[in-house]
């Protein structure tokens, strides 16, 4: 690849390893994740640099993955022996390309894409992109074949003028992004060993990681000091079951999870409120009841989780603000049910039967001292459900081993147990409190000053990238305490989603994202800005680059 792209500027290096990169089927879950790192570290190598030192570009598998999927590194050192390093990294994998329904076949042909969308009148943006000649389609063109290209051509860019650096770049390049980040988790490993063996300190780690307009016509680009976490908040609930003609007898699961989908799913209440910064609240992502095929008997049990970002919140907040609505929800459930079952009687003029209408929530922390003294061996029973179903998917496997502690209750209380699932990402974000942070964010503005100045573009600092990122597992804020939070109302952690705590916070790295412009990611009009992304953004990642390395020496010169 070096021979094609040596001689030519910036924005020719990073056009032409972008559309390589897009031509590459990269799709989550496949051998294609597999298939870019090869090039990604095919390129490197190519570079005279690591022609000259090879073992500073290597790959390092990620553990157990049946695709055998792997995380590549490279390394330039600086002019000086200093263990100041900056990490640049992205993601190398894709959503699939399904939305492209009769043109799957071009999904990664950003000509032939192109071509298609200047005739295309049913989306005049689109058309109006197509046509201007500055936009480049295809899959993964924004997110993120285009943040890697560009982080690449800056790594050759410094091999070959290793005199401008006075620290060192790590490039890290993972996969499994966009489903359960695989890739970073198992990197944790492998920068905690850097660190350790040959003595690198992090100053920070830069992200490029598409950036969007917010709204129409907005001029900005936008920079993000740090990113979101997420929970995934689930609530496994048990009914008591009737037949279809006695359904006023019994309590549906399914009515208890509409309630508190009702009063969980978008509603703003419960999400943080940050100023300035764009906050999304919860969203549900699945509720289904258990029932497996057609009978005529009501539903025992409910599954339903929710997506639930979380910024500066910790995860006893959460739960403890789930729990109230979950409560407030099970009131007005009980409320409702015995009013229907009153109402029936008086107009059947039947005698009433002995019924219970609380419904009990519960945490499953709690829930599972309940049982314990009870003498009853609840670590048993989860390994058991583990072992039983060890290829489960994920979230499905939490949901029963739930269900199978629920099944120990000697008198099959109708009850709400709220959990949390994977994935969890930690949300990872500058402090001004902290003197390391403050100058980070200072010497960033500086950076966007002169860079607005001397190219008219208009940047906005915000503090959290809206969308999940990999850059969330580099660092942890939560306290000990708040960790236990999780882990104690987490089925099976170790097993199901075995996230290293502690090497997280050994490393505890900024993470900023300064990423590629464009459109529509996830879309089949996904599309990415050339003349900022490839123009301004590469040489923007330098100069940020170069001020935080003369930052760590005291000084703030350009």
């Amino acid at each position: 690849m070096y021979n094609e792209i040596y001689n030519m500027t910036m924005p020719e290096k990073v056009e032409a390893l972008t559309r390589a990169l897009v031509s590459i089927n990269s799709i989550n879950g496949t051998i294609g994740e597999v298939e870019v790192a090869n090039f990604v570290k095919e390129t490197l190598l190519s570079f005279p640099y690591f022609q000259q030192n090879p073992s500073q570009v290597w790959e390092q598998p990620v553990p157990n993955d049946i695709l055998g999927r792997k995380n590549i590194f490279a390394l330039v050192k600086g002019k000086t022996e200093t263990k100041d390093t900056i990490i640049y990294h992205s993601h190398l994998d894709t959503v699939g390309i399904e939305d492209y329904s009769n043109m799957k076949k071009d999904a990664m042909n950003p000509d032939a894409l192109e071509d298609f969308f200047k005739m295309y009148e049913f989306d005049k943006d689109v058309q109006k992109d197509a046509q201007s000649g500055e936009w480049l389609f295809g899959r993964g063109a924004v997110d993120m074949q285009s943040g890697i290209a560009i982080h690449i051509a800056n790594v050759l860019h410094f091999s070959e003028h290793p005199e401008e650096l006075t620290g060192n770049i790590l490039l890290m390049v993972n996969p499994d992004e966009e489903s359960q980040h695989k890739g970073v988790i198992s990197a944790i490993a492998e920068l905690n060993r850097l660190k350790e063996e040959q003595g690198l300190s992090y100053t920070v780690a830069i992200n490029d990681d598409f950036i969007t307009p917010l709204y129409d016509n907005d001029p900005h680009r936008y920079i993000y000091t740090g990113a979101a976490g997420k929970l995934l908040p689930s609530f496994y609930i048990y009914g008591r079951e009737a037949h279809v003609g006695e359904t006023l007898s019994g309590i549906d699961p399914n009515f208890i999870a509409a309630e508190i989908t009702r009063r969980v799913h978008n509603n703003l209440d419960l999400a943080e409120n940050i100023d300035g910064e764009l906050v999304l609240p919860p969203s549900c992502l699945y509720q289904r009841d258990t029932k497996e095929f057609y009978n005529v008997q009501t539903a025992t049990s409910s599954y339903l989780y929710f997506n639930y970002f979380v910024y500066k919140a910790t995860t006893k907040e959460v739960m403890d603000k789930l729990t109230a609505v979950a409560f407030e929800a099970c009131r007005e459930t009980e409320h409702v049910l015995f009013k229907h079952y009153n109402d029936f009687l008086m107009r059947t003029g039947l005698p009433p039967k002995t019924l219970s209408w609380n419904i009990e929530v519960t945490s499953l922390a709690d829930y599972v001292d309940e049982l314990e003294k009870m003498g009853i061996n609840t670590a048993e029973r989860m390994k058991k459900v583990l072992n039983e179903n060890e290829n489960l998917e994920p979230r499905m496997l939490c949901f029963k081993i739930v269900e199978a502690l629920q099944e120990l209750d000697p008198n099959k209380k109708p009850r709400v147990i709220i959990f949390f699932a994977p994935p969890y990402l930690p949300h990872n974000y500058l402090n001004q409190d902290n003197e390391r942070d403050a100058n980070l964010e200072n010497a960033l503005k500086e950076v966007l000053e002169e860079v607005e100045k001397e190219t008219d573009e208009k940047f906005a600092l915000k503090k959290f990238f809206p969308y999940l990122a990999d850059g969330s597992f580099l660092s942890l804020h939560e306290t000990d305490e708040d960790i236990l939070s999780l882990l104690n109302n987490f089925p099976e952690w170790e097993s199901i989603y075995p996230l290293p705590i502690k090497d997280i916070r050994n490393l505890n790295i900024p993470s900023i994202n300064i990423g590629v412009y464009g459109k529509d990611a996830h879309k089949w009009t996904e599309r990415v800005y050339k003349p900022y992304t490839f123009g301004v953004l590469p040489g923007l990642l330098r100069d940020v680059t170069l001020k935080l390395f003369k930052k760590n020496e005291g000084v703030f010169t350009r």
